[in-house]
């Protein structure tokens, strides 16, 4: 199995301004020179995390995912990120997989932040997406997420390779991002990548990053320098992640469970 090209790109945003984000996001994605597989981008990368979905939302097959797949083309790669959108009566903060031959897949986000109201304003998910992609099987998830053990289970059925985390998440909070990004690679023997974007939004929350890609041991194996601005192209050995699993075989005693 061939390995994973990933490149990472933390940035700052600018709030509540579509435009202005997806102009800054194409001139990120330019920079890129060499081949990659996958670009991940941050959660609500066109409009920073808004509470003011009413107003930016944009409807199916808008401008934000429309900028994705015309990306996707021209890169020949896979890009990921959440965007605010409408779904009839219905706000979702939702992760698009935008794929080279124009075609998408979503995931809406579980796990809604209570502590910034998401809940009163958005509609939560409720269905994990695994995708395989190139051989390799792959969970995308949001931000919040990333502090439920639970639905980030790696399972024997629905299993996955790598587990990708976008996230607006505070550099106040900045030491729990950190260890729950390895805390979720050493308990399902996965390869994590957590994509954070950094600077204040628009209600003065200061984001630091700490963009990292973790491997199945909970090792580091990339670690953007916080607060900096910077795209970060990689590779995730496929051989690696398989011996690792023949020789300490944890998922194979995994608790059986059930969702509610």
């Amino acid at each position: 199995m061939q390995d994973l090209i990933i490149t990472t790109i933390q940035t700052h945003l600018f709030w509540e301004d579509v435009q202005q984000n997806l102009n800054h996001f194409d001139k990120k994605i330019n920079e890129i020179a060499g081949p990659t597989d996958i670009i991940i981008l941050p959660e609500m990368f066109t409009t920073g995390f808004t509470m003011n979905p009413s107003k930016l939302a944009e409807e199916l097959g808008g401008k934000g995912l429309q900028w994705m797949l015309n990306k996707s083309k021209e890169k020949k790669c896979v890009i990921v990120g959440s965007i605010s959108v409408k779904e009839n009566t219905n706000f979702y903060n939702r992760l698009y997989w935008a794929k080279p031959d124009g075609t998408y897949e979503y995931y809406d986000k579980r796990h809604l932040f209570r502590m910034g109201n998401e809940h009163e304003y958005y509609t939560n998910g409720d269905k994990k997406l695994i995708i395989d992609y190139k051989g390799w099987k792959i969970c995308p998830l949001v931000c919040y997420d990333l502090r439920f053990p639970v639905w980030s289970r790696n399972r024997k059925e629905n299993s996955y390779d790598v587990l990708i985390y976008v996230a607006n998440w505070p550099e106040v909070r900045a030491y729990p991002w950190k260890q729950l990004l390895i805390a979720r690679a050493i308990e399902n023997q996965s390869y994590v990548i957590g994509v954070n974007r950094i600077g204040d939004d628009g209600n003065k929350i200061n984001h630091s990053g700490d963009t990292a890609v973790i491997n199945p041991r909970g090792e580091i194996i990339n670690q953007t320098i916080a607060h900096q601005d910077n795209v970060e192209t990689m590779n995730l050995s496929y051989s690696y992640l398989q011996d690792f699993r023949k020789v300490f075989p944890v998922l194979l005693d995994g608790d059986e469970f059930d969702i509610h």
